[in-house]
């Protein structure tokens, strides 16, 4: 159940749920598939940083989103795009509440200053915004 109306915090598409943190990550990988994107790395943050640094902290993931045909066509777009994707979604516990953010694609891709990029990243932002939002629904 969603606790906000969700936010657009600059650079993030977010929204914060009461719901538990794993049931959302699972929710979260399963509307990124509806969309098309494969999750290509599952990096979680939480074990990392108490295996590096013995530091204990709340549930954090990060999940490195693709989507096959959208990242082939703006890597023809522009070849050296690679060191900006995956789109990173995350799933993080903060005082009590599960939140999800996704990156802004069209925000992201703003500073490479190529303009056959936009529709892609228009597209891509149209889809992980909606990937957000069903996912606390």
């Amino acid at each position: 159940m969603s606790t906000d109306t969700g936010t657009r915090a600059g650079y993030t598409f977010s929204r914060t749920t009461s719901s538990d943190f794993e049931s959302t990550v699972q929710r979260v990988r399963e509307e990124l598939k509806a969309d098309g994107f494969g999750v290509l790395c599952d990096i979680d943050v939480q074990a990392t940083m108490k295996e590096k640094l013995g530091a204990d902290g709340e549930p954090y993931v990060i999940l490195g989103a693709c989507n096959p045909p959208l990242a082939h066509e703006a890597i023809q777009a522009e070849p050296q795009l690679g060191v900006l994707l995956p789109c990173n979604v995350i799933v993080y516990v903060r005082d009590g509440l599960t939140h999800v953010a996704a990156v802004d694609a069209e925000r992201m891709l703003s500073i490479v200053g190529n303009e056959a990029l936009m529709p892609i990243a228009s597209e891509v932002s149209r889809r992980l915004s909606a990937v957000v939002e069903r996912s606390v629904s």
